[in-house]
């Protein structure tokens, strides 16, 4: 296929655009940065530079590309472009993003156009009676923090026009926290969580119980691969098969890094230095089921748990 990749430099789109190539697909590679155009040839694409906030440079993007599919890996606009910059790229109307948001940028190329979107979907409990570990048609979070607002809107938005459309086959891919090469959670200079860990700026916030799902950088690719190829429609969780308290994981990443044991605060000072945000994650969040993604993207993670991947190396 002819497909559109945004976010080809980014730290999926860097292991995806080479992988697609090799199974035979044309890559039109979008970086926002002119000195990026050589990076997306190395990975066998072809370069073209694009504002993702700029409808009209989106637009004009895709339309010269004429793709079969587009694929939507963007993940890291900058904050000082705006304080909802996530939000502005998927969503038409974002709350909080004030008057001057965009439209939304990514109209269909082609009837026959196939999306996959990278959304990491936050779910909170709607009662203590409700498990740990959520699926699918489980709700998002109905009562976000006002932090998250915008973003949790925008994420409904997004899967609602990619999977309602009638001229796509939509897909929306709902990955885990990354790890590994070129994400957060490596021990290069885009680890910034690692970092943090090191510099014990990461504590266990109150009992630590927020559930996480992980996902290696790699898998996460090979299921995105499967998904454009035409397996599956609809919504996947696209992650590991152990979830995990941060009270478990958040000690191993210190361990596996060599930093010093996290330290633990209650949850009011948690909330006080940190947000309302970070706290919930840290207390709230509830991790993701893969066994969807498994059976209708015929997938299956290599590194089925975190716990492996973190002992052998953050990449």
């Amino acid at each position: 296929m002819k497909i559109f990749l945004a976010g080809a430099t980014g730290a999926l789109g860097r292991q995806l655009l080479p992988r697609l190539v090799e199974r035979g697909h044309e890559v039109t590679g979008m970086t926002r940065s002119e000195s990026k155009q050589q990076l997306v040839r190395d990975l066998g694409g072809r370069p073209v530079v694009g504002d993702a906030l700029d409808p009209e440079s989106v637009a004009q993007a895709v339309a010269a590309a004429e793709p079969e599919a587009i694929v939507h890996q963007l993940t890291a606009i900058p904050h000082a472009r705006s304080t909802c910059a996530t939000s502005r790229v998927t969503s038409p109307r974002p709350t909080g993003c004030g008057p001057r948001a965009p439209t939304t940028c990514w109209p269909p190329a082609a009837p026959w156009a196939r999306a996959a979107s990278w959304p990491r979907a936050t779910h909170r409990p709607s009662s203590p009676a409700r498990g740990a570990v959520k699926a699918e048609d489980d709700p998002l979070d109905e009562s976000p923090p006002d932090q998250m607002r915008a973003t949790v809107e925008a994420i409904r938005h997004l899967e609602s026009a990619v999977t309602a459309a009638s001229w796509t086959e939509g897909v929306v891919l709902r990955y885990g926290a990354f790890y590994g090469p070129g994400t957060n959670f490596s021990l290069g200079p885009e680890g910034t969580m690692v970092e943090a860990i090191r510099k014990r700026q990461l504590p266990l916030v109150g009992r630590a119980g927020g559930v996480w799902s992980f996902i290696h950088i790699e898998d996460a690719a090979e299921a995105t691969v499967n998904a454009i190829e035409g397996r599956g429609r609809g919504i996947y969780n696209v992650v590991d098969d152990e979830p995990a308290a941060v009270a478990e994981w958040l000690p191993a990443v210190a361990k596996a890094a060599g930093a010093p044991a996290p330290c633990r605060v209650p949850r009011w000072l948690g909330r006080l230095f940190a947000g309302e945000s970070a706290t919930v994650m840290m207390t709230e969040a509830r991790g993701a089921s893969n066994a969807k993604a498994k059976r209708e993207l015929a997938w299956t993670p290599r590194h089925a748990s975190w716990r492996e991947g973190f002992a052998t190396g953050l990449g």
